[in-house]
């Protein structure tokens, strides 16, 4: 049954799992001012209560709006389970969800039939269940390592061997030499080897400060940066 009412006569419903961004909100407001006769053509549909079932969002902007009268639908004789389904099909398409009201009011697979995209809870909730463990680098075997022995310059020599094909400035082609140190490839796996057990005292703090290898020490580690010390990180933020 459609008629119009007093708005303060209808209700808002508690477990209304939709929600509207601020601008989209703004927008639905002048669209119901500019045209207010739809408002007859799609009205709020409430239950024999006056609770609404589809059309939170009308209300507060019709409210917004400075509204006094709205146009309802009444479902007569609905089962709770009909009012439950009717909310999530009127509203699949239109709005953001509010997952925490979906997760504690509906069943996963009962909005899936109804056509809700669930995004990853099912995933979620397994992922919680994991245990984290830290890993920590041990070599198999005591290395002896040069520092030198850790880069690979071959892609980079013959980057730099190809500038001399052009006819560069001798400034221009010790600037292009800066773009190839790139090419210069990094065992990392040595690095770490060379840290953990030929590496100085000195040469430990220096290749920490460069990260080629990421301490657990905290703030005395790897975020030892000025840098993140600036923006307020704390080694225990950080971790």
């Amino acid at each position: 049954m459609i008629k119009e009412v007093d708005i303060n006569s209808v209700t808002t419903n508690p477990i209304n799992p939709r929600i509207i961004k601020d601008a989209k909100f703004k927008k639905l407001v002048r669209s119901i001012k500019s045209f207010p006769e739809m408002l007859k053509k799609r009205p709020i549909v409430v239950d024999e209560s006056m609770t609404i079932l589809g059309g939170n969002m009308r209300l507060r902007a019709c409210k917004d709006a400075g509204f006094k009268k709205v146009w309802i639908d009444i479902a007569e004789g609905w089962t709770e389970e009909q009012k439950k389904e009717f909310i999530v099909k009127d509203n699949v398409g239109f709005g953001d969800w509010d997952w925490d009201i979906l997760a504690n009011d509906w069943e996963i697979d009962q909005l899936e039939d109804w056509g809700v995209n669930v995004p990853t809870i099912k995933n979620t909730e397994l992922l919680s269940g994991l245990e984290y463990k830290p890993m920590y680098y041990e070599p198999d075997e005591i290395p002896n390592i040069n520092l030198k022995d850790c880069l690979d310059f071959t892609k980079y020599n013959e980057k730099i061997k190809a500038l001399d094909e052009y006819d560069l400035k001798e400034d221009q082609k010790e600037l292009l030499k800066m773009f190839a140190y790139r090419f210069i490839k990094i065992d990392f796996e040595s690095v770490a080897n060379y840290h953990s057990f030929n590496a100085s005292e000195e040469e430990q703090k220096a290749i920490e400060r460069l990260r080629l290898v990421l301490t657990d020490d905290g703030a005395n580690g790897f975020i030892q940066d000025d840098l993140l010390r600036l923006l307020g990180f704390t080694d225990q933020e950080f971790f």
